[in-house]
Parts: C-alpha cells; structure tokens; sequence
C-alpha cells in the first residue's frame, strides 16, 4: 500500500500546518544501480541521506522504474520523501538538420528529458508500455554491440580476459548495462588479472593500443572514465554509433510521461566550465518560450557544473516566470560525491536557491499526494502545468513532507 494513499485530506493536512515553514535539502535526481550509479544500491543513498540531513530525494533513472519499489521501502525506514522520476534521451531532429546541441554538449539534437512524480507504482497504456520497452531494448542492442567489438579488441591485443553481457548484468547492473558498466568491467578484469601497479598499467597500455594510461591506477573513477573515453566513445576500437531511427521525439516521451502521471521536466546544462552555453539554452528568454509552447513549466539543474553567479540568475529568471526548479547531483558517474547539491568548486547553494529547490520538491510532493488519492496534480488534463496554481501547491507539499518525515 502506497502511504500517501492512507493520508488525511487536503483539508485536514492543511489544517496542522503552523507558522511559517522552514526549508529542507532536497536531491530531486539521483541514478541508482537500476541504470547506472556512483551507490552500489539503494540504502546507501539513504545512509548518506541520513548523514547530510537530506530530507527528499528523487529517483531517476534511465528509462526504467524497477528500483521504485527498494527505493519506497528505503524511503519509509530512513523518514526521507521520495520523489518518483525519470529520465530518457531523446532526438529532436528539426535541431538536429540545423546543428542547435540542446543540453548535450557533443551531440546536436540530442536531448536529455526527465519527468517528476510519477505515479507509484508505475503504470503506463499498453501502446506506450510497448514503445518504452522497445526503447530499452535497443538500447541493449547497442551494448551487446560494444561488447562483441569490445571482445575483438581485447582478443586482438591478447588480453587475458572478455566481456560478457550476461555476467556484467548480474554482477554490476540491476537492470540496463550502460557503458560505463562496460568500463567499469575491463578496470575489475584488469585488477584480478594483474596484481601489481605495474602490472596493471602494463596491461591498461595494450588494451589502450601502446597509450600510457594518463590518469594511473589510483584514482578509480577516474580511470573507469578514462576507458571508457579510450575504448567505447567516438575513435575508440569498441565504440558502436547509436541508432538514431531508435530514438524517440520529445513529442513521444512526454507522451510517455503525462500517462504515466508525471510532471515533463526539461534538464538544463546551462555554463561549462569555459562559460560556454549550448545554442538552445544560450538565449533565456527564447528557451522560456521554447519550452512554454511545448507546455513544459519545469526545469532541474545539477549545480554543480555551474557557476554560482550564473546559476542565480537563470533561476531567479524561471522563478520569475513561475517555473518549478529543483536540483540534483545525479550520481550516474564512478565517482561518489556528497548528497548535498553544491554549485562548481563545491560553492554551497545560497538559502535563496536552496528555498527555490525545497519548493520545486514541494510542488511535486503536492502532485504525487494528489495523484495517489485520484485526484488531478499539478498537470491540466490538456498536459500543461498549473503554473496558476504553483503556491496552492507549495503549500500543501510542505504539510505532505512534514508528514512523512515526522
């Protein structure tokens, strides 16, 4: 049983609230080992949680809402509000033909997409359930793809070792393998094949085609980032291109995401570490009407690729348009980092942005309550956001938190 579902009315919830409310941390988007993770599974998001004083985190996975139900059950016994979210990649070819990179940096018309509350458990129409399902399994096409071009190479430099799809889903993915399970299988077989530093940079210096390994055999993640660059991206021995045709539209995944009960939530890169902007996001003002025509009113960040200063003000430009904001850290990388969201060079968020991203959790806290109880949340019946509405929301996803976290 969904507890939100045993909850007392709006109007009861509503009737404890007192005074003014504080603010809470919120983390509204980590990877869990159900795509691909720095957590080796799902309590240890929440032991972490626990530490920092995190008090809402969202799941948000690649495609996929299998660990929905460990990350409920986890949830619960830590006194964390759970946010329900997804993520996918999608083709928006029109940018694509003109060269416009959206919020992928090396992929014009490559599109990162997420959706916010969704419904638990998770359910979606038979044709679109289809659809998901088609997507994910081409995307396993493409690994098994890496995998066997990845196994030529190793056998063609006389490795002592190979990949195996099979045993990498076992042993290191809970459900999609990604390419960085991959790299992260060739650094574990290159550890248990060679003993010794030397060794294993030797070793590292045939797969790598006669290259010194640059980042050296201390720093795990960042070696695991470094085969992957050498081996499985563009110009590397097993690296296989993506299907484009496999691709969804935008159109199609919020199609997806609006069955499915969620919120269509647009992840914005914003500044590189040079200062730079892809051409989508250059532009505030054209990406607020770009995303508005598209009945899109909510955006997430990972601050900490941004610069403060930046940062602050395209939030407080969205916030001024009334957009739901929250921030994340993802997770979906080797290396671990704090649960606590921070902008680059580990600045702290200032209280005006962690108040901005406690209210974005807020409101689809909001939305999953309602939608657990049958009732309408934050999207219209015609898929736009009631942007009209938002602090009505804010308001009674604070009671909702409070709640659950008590």
């Amino acid at each position: 049983m969904y507890l939100l579902k045993e909850y007392p009315s709006k109007e009861e919830l509503l009737e404890r609230r007192k005074g003014v409310f504080g603010i809470h941390e919120v983390n509204a988007h980590v990877h869990t080992p159900y795509s691909f993770s720095a957590f080796t599974d799902i309590t240890q998001i929440f032991e972490m949680a626990r530490k920092e004083k995190v008090k809402v985190v969202g799941i948000n996975d690649f495609y996929v809402t299998d660990g929905y139900e460990p990350f409920y059950e986890e949830a619960i016994k830590a006194k964390v509000f759970p946010l329900f979210n997804m993520e996918s990649i999608c083709l928006m070819r029109e940018e694509q033909q003109r060269q416009i990179r959206v919020n992928d940096p090396n992929n014009p018309g490559r599109c990162y997409f997420s959706a916010k509350g969704l419904d638990y458990p998770f359910r979606l129409s038979p044709p679109l359930k289809k659809k998901l399902s088609a997507v994910i399994a081409e995307t396993q096409v493409q690994v098994k793809a890496m995998i066997q071009k990845c196994n030529e190479w190793l056998k063609q430099c006389n490795a002592p070792f190979f990949l195996d799809y099979e045993t990498i889903k076992k042993n290191l993915a809970k459900e999609l393998v990604r390419e960085r399970h991959l790299a992260k299988a060739i650094r574990i077989a290159v550890w248990e094949s060679e003993a010794t530093d030397e060794g294993r940079l030797a070793l590292l210096k045939k797969i790598y085609g006669g290259k010194e390994s640059k980042t050296g055999v201390k720093n795990i993640p960042a070696l695991e980032n470094e085969i992957r660059s050498m081996l499985l991206k563009a110009g590397g021995a097993a690296f296989v291109p993506e299907d484009e045709n496999a691709f969804m539209s935008l159109e199609e995944v919020m199609r997806i995401y609006l069955d499915a009960g969620g919120i269509p939530c647009y992840p914005v890169l914003l500044d590189d570490a040079r200062g730079n902007f892809t051409e989508y996001e250059a532009d505030y003002e054209k990406l607020f009407h770009e995303l508005s025509r598209r009945g899109i009113g909510c955006i997430e960040l990972i601050p900490g690729r941004n610069d403060l200063k930046i940062l602050t003000d395209f939030v407080r430009f969205f916030k001024e348009k009334k957009f739901v904001i929250l921030f994340g850290t993802e997770h979906n990388a080797p290396e671990m980092i704090p649960l606590t969201c921070d902008t680059r060079g580990n600045v702290p968020l200032t209280e005006e942005l962690r108040k901005i991203n406690y209210e974005g959790a807020c409101v689809v806290a909001a939305h999953q309550y309602l939608r657990a109880r049958g009732e309408e949340g934050f999207i219209y019946p015609c898929g736009h956001p009631k942007t009209d509405k938002q602090a009505e929301f804010i308001e009674l996803g604070h009671v909702v938190i409070e709640k659950w976290i008590q």
